[in-house]
């Protein structure tokens, strides 16, 4: 449960980095972090069990569960932030 609430807060962190580095996708702060959020929540799920080597290694809050879980929720949310940034720009057109 832990790990989720750290990817969650990580992904709403990388959808706003992302956000502000590329100004074109921004989706204003809450924009950023619902789609980071979201990304967060499925970044865990598919990157985190990639990272643990697909069992349930990273169960703990050890150093190296933390760190998964900010790696994955933090791309997570960036790369659905930017899914949806690019999304709205096409439906503007």
């Amino acid at each position: 449960m832990e790990q989720l609430i750290i990817s969650l807060i990580s992904g709403a962190a990388g959808g706003n980095i992302v956000g502000k580095i590329l100004k074109n996708l921004d989706l204003g702060p809450l924009g950023n972090s619902i789609a980071g959020i979201v990304g967060g929540g499925l970044g865990q799920q598919i990157l985190g069990g990639l990272l643990s080597g697909g069992g349930d290694a990273a169960a703990g809050l050890d150093i190296g569960a933390i760190i998964s879980s900010v790696a994955s929720g933090g791309v997570g949310g960036g790369v659905v932030m930017a899914i949806v940034g690019v999304l709205k720009s096409m439906m503007a057109k």
